[in-house]
């Protein structure tokens, strides 16, 4: 069953509207927006980004600072828990990604934890036929997404029991039940014992994917990267040594965050 989350691309797109979806995107995730980054992210010139702002200020989806930043409005609801550093964090994870991406020829995430969820920031996907699509803007429950369960692996184990047990995440659907939670709890002990947490078609049907946490110079959880393939291609990848390369990607990585403190 495909996740509600995750939908394939219209037969006939509407590419203003797919524009406008993409800048609330980017306005949720990221916190804030210039006009240039607006106008880069879409490929679009900045007069054309502007009117699509102008729309979404005008909806109240957006508001404009003195310094012609462009912030989440009303209408779009709570912020991403005032994670403004997010878009710092893509920006530095970028390179990181496309050249793990180059490397394995698969398709590479880049996530941060909301709650009980795990937000998608950003894709570079393989260029195989056939391959995992571009993830960025979705969400989706952290307890079975692979690099949500890398997070959770390092959190404190009191504090991810009530947040899975929580009136938020009954509303939301991702409470787990008492009964399931023992085998959670075995779950995330393993994932931290290894380093990294792998999901089997748990958010997606013939997806699997790696995921392992990342940190900043402090130590602390701050996102996740992840690595998805069709399921068939899973297990010879992961053969070949796919646990060492994103080891040794997340360390790159976690150097240029440290660099980058936000």
């Amino acid at each position: 069953m495909q996740n509600p989350g995750i939908q394939k691309k219209p037969m006939y797109p509407i590419e203003a509207v797919d524009n406008a979806l993409r800048l609330l995107q980017l306005l949720r995730d990221g916190g804030s927006l210039r006009l240039k980054d607006a106008a880069a992210e879409l490929g679009v010139a900045p007069s054309t980004a502007h009117r699509l702002l102008a729309m979404l200020v005008y909806r109240g989806f957006a508001v404009q600072d003195e310094s012609r930043m462009y912030y989440p409005g009303a209408a779009i609801g709570a912020g991403p828990a005032g994670l403004g550093w997010t878009r710092l964090l893509r920006t530095v994870a970028q390179p990181h990604m496309e050249v793990l991406s180059g490397r394995i020829n698969e398709t590479v995430n880049l996530m941060v934890r909301v709650g009980t969820k795990v937000r998608f920031l950003s894709t570079v996907e393989g260029t195989n036929a056939l391959r995992v699509g571009d993830r960025q803007g979705s969400v989706m429950p952290a307890s079975k997404a692979s690099g949500g369960k890398a997070i959770l692996a390092e959190l404190d184990p009191e504090m991810v029991r009530k947040l899975f047990s929580s009136p938020t995440a009954e509303i939301s659907g991702d409470s787990i039940p008492a009964k399931e939670y023992p085998a959670f709890t075995r779950e995330l002990d393993v994932v931290r014992q290894r380093g990294f947490a792998a999901n089997f078609e748990g958010t997606e049907e013939g997806i699997s994917a790696l995921g392992m946490a990342l940190h900043n110079g402090k130590g602390e959880v701050v996102g996740a990267l992840s690595v998805a393939t069709p399921v068939a291609r899973f297990r010879p990848l992961f053969d070949q040594g796919l646990v060492p390369i994103m080891t040794e990607t997340r360390r790159q990585l976690e150097i240029d965050i440290a660099a980058n403190p936000a």
